[in-house]
């Protein structure tokens, strides 16, 4: 399970791995970010995870289809 840093709010930490993970190339460009799977992971609740996607999406890094979900935006 993943160690939250109590003084930051969950969701910034999670878009500050999913950014990582995109910038490493472990989350391919057109790659499906899953909202369920990231839940899981991190055991949050789906609201936060939506947050973090948000986020990341005001960077540019995501593009969400609506019935489709989030990929990895092209640089």
């Amino acid at each position: 399970m993943f160690e939250f840093d109590p003084t930051r709010p969950k969701w910034q930490q999670i878009a500050e791995v999913v950014r990582e993970r995109i910038a490493s190339g472990e989350y391919p460009v057109r790659g499906l970010i899953s909202e369920v799977k990231l839940e899981q992971e991190f055991g949050v609740a789906r609201e936060t995870v939506r947050k973090a996607t948000a986020a990341l999406r005001q960077e540019g890094l995501l593009i969400t289809t609506r019935g489709m979900g989030s990929f990895v935006a092209e640089r």
